[in-house]
């Protein structure tokens, strides 16, 4: 099978994907401010054929680089994501957020203004320990990776449209509780892929700490799907 690469969200790191026992992975990070340089990169750092699995911002990676290079990618894997041309309001707050690190705030900080969004408030409220996780992402992504991040975010496009040109086996995993990339957005990227399905878990924006053993017994099933696939094709 071919090797599976992570990419995590925004102000995120591989901590992400800690506990979902996914086995060796590459794990790249993003840290240049333009979708197509960020992609550039990816296509010259990773295997020549690979299964690729994106979070949210590195999910609208992912979809980039499978519409550049799909020949390059043996499966792909959206997860808490948004396929759509960013809002106005949301081009503000992260023009928001670039001013804030400018004058010294840190990544921590911003990370904890919006930790219900991120984990639900239940979670926020009864699980200290997936708190504490999220904001030390924060933390060990720092200002200037969080800063290129925002970039990258403002230089995003509609990709919705390009996505029927994607061939590649996709599984979209959406979390029911998921306020900043609600279920409506994975339908919708669903629609537009060829081959694609849509799974839906009890959890919010960060799925894969909030629901890792879900997470990844459902990945790991839709690997075994992957490589029989790609068997049966062989033998044929």
């Amino acid at each position: 099978m071919p090797p599976l690469v992570l990419l995590a969200g925004m102000n995120c790191t591989h901590d992400l994907w800690a506990d979902a026992g996914l086995g060796p992975v590459i794990r790249p990070t993003l840290d240049l401010p333009d979708i197509d340089e960020q992609v550039d990169a990816l296509r010259a750092e990773l295997p020549d054929r690979f299964v690729l699995v994106g979070h949210s911002l590195g999910a609208i990676v992912a979809m980039a680089l499978a519409v550049a290079a799909p020949e390059r990618l043996a499966g792909l894997c959206l997860v808490s994501t948004n396929a759509k041309v960013p809002t106005e309001a949301q081009r503000e707050g992260w023009r928001g957020w670039i001013d804030e690190l400018d004058r010294g705030t840190d990544a921590r900080t911003l990370q904890s203004r919006i930790l219900p969004s991120l984990l639900g408030a239940t979670v926020v409220r009864e699980r200290p320990d997936l708190v504490e996780r999220t904001l030390a992402m924060g933390d060990a992504t720092g200002g200037l990776r969080l800063r290129a991040q925002l970039h990258l975010q403002l230089s995003r496009r509609d990709l919705l449209a390009v996505l029927p040109a994607v061939p590649t086996p996709t599984l979209v995993v959406s979390g029911l509780d998921d306020v900043i990339c609600p279920p409506h957005f994975h339908t919708e990227i669903v629609q537009q892929l060829p081959d694609a399905r849509l799974v839906t878990l009890d959890a919010g924006h960060l799925l894969p700490i909030e629901r890792p053993q879900a997470f990844g017994a459902l990945l790991r099933s839709w690997q075994t799907q992957l490589a029989d696939a790609a068997a049966g094709a062989a033998r044929r």
